[in-house]
């Protein structure tokens, strides 16, 4: 067990967004469950697990995400893993946390660690980012010694693209839109996630997920500033998240998405979810 900040202990869990790649994002598609079951007093956790599928429902990827939360902290955490034959063509483990500071509406990083296992080759990324807005990237070089090459200045006022998908879930929550670009480095690349409302939809159920309910529809769209040198490690152009408000609180959940991949179009489905008394469960194991 790793100890998150105020004395909170978290295991492994979920992210989804470097679907086929590097340090988790998807972001992503991208945030929620597995933690400790000692909860610590004032902390709000949510749990939650999502199923990826890819072309013609073949079952690719499943992504665990915890986020937990204090007035003052919060901490997301995320594992995720290819599944079933998804595993001939990338054999794919991944684990990534951020812990950070809460000021007003707004998280700030504190550091962010990734570590990724892909076809036998391990990967790993830290970055610490100070309260003037300087981000050190402590990243170890990789063995293939293809280093993405960003100056100094290029990476100041960058977040993780874990809290990035969180700040765009509070944010849609609390004033209802999605409409933000928020810059991001997370050891591997340099880009923009720039986010936009779409519409309000109504969705149904269907043989993947027994959700039915109000969402709202938001488009992110990833725009590079420094491409990663291994091409491996690439990941979503665009997508499409539908946010629902499942549980009570200053966060929307993403309960279904769309993305557009190296490898094709994957689709993604909240599974189960637990935190705010809420515990709900949309898809089978």
């Amino acid at each position: 067990m790793a100890a998150g900040e105020n004395g909170l202990k978290m295991v492994s869990i979920g992210g989804l967004f470097r679907f086929a790649v590097g340090p988790a994002v998807v972001a992503g598609l991208f945030l929620l469950c597995g933690m400790s079951t000692a909860r610590a007093a004032g902390t709000d956790r949510v749990d939650a697990r999502f199923e990826i599928y890819g072309f013609a429902g073949l079952h690719v990827l499943t992504d665990r995400t915890t986020v937990m939360e204090t007035a003052e902290r919060y901490v997301i955490a995320t594992d995720l893993d290819t599944r079933g034959l998804a595993r001939v063509f990338i054999d794919l483990t991944s684990h990534s946390e951020v812990h950070g500071r809460l000021t007003g509406e707004n998280p700030y990083p504190s550091n962010y660690r990734a570590g990724v296992r892909r076809n036998g080759l391990d990967r790993q990324y830290g970055l610490d980012y100070r309260g003037d807005g300087a981000v050190g990237n402590v990243s170890p070089p990789p063995s293939s010694g293809r280093r993405l090459l960003v100056a100094e200045q290029q990476i100041n006022n960058t977040v993780d693209q874990l809290t990035a998908f969180f700040m765009v879930e509070r944010q849609l929550a609390q004033r209802g839109t999605c409409t933000l670009t928020v810059p991001v480095f997370d050891g591997a690349g340099l880009y923009d996630l720039r986010f936009t409302d779409v519409r309000r939809e109504m969705l149904w159920a269907d043989r993947y997920q027994n959700f039915t309910g109000s969402t709202q529809v938001c488009e992110v769209e990833r725009e590079d500033l420094a491409v990663n040198p291994d091409r491996n490690e690439d990941t979503y152009r665009r997508g499409r998240i539908w946010y629902a408000r499942v549980i009570p609180g200053d966060r929307m959940i993403p309960v279904r998405m769309e993305f557009d991949t190296a490898f094709g179009a994957v689709t993604g489905y909240l599974a189960e979810l637990r935190g705010h008394g809420v515990d709900l469960h949309l898809m089978g194991d």
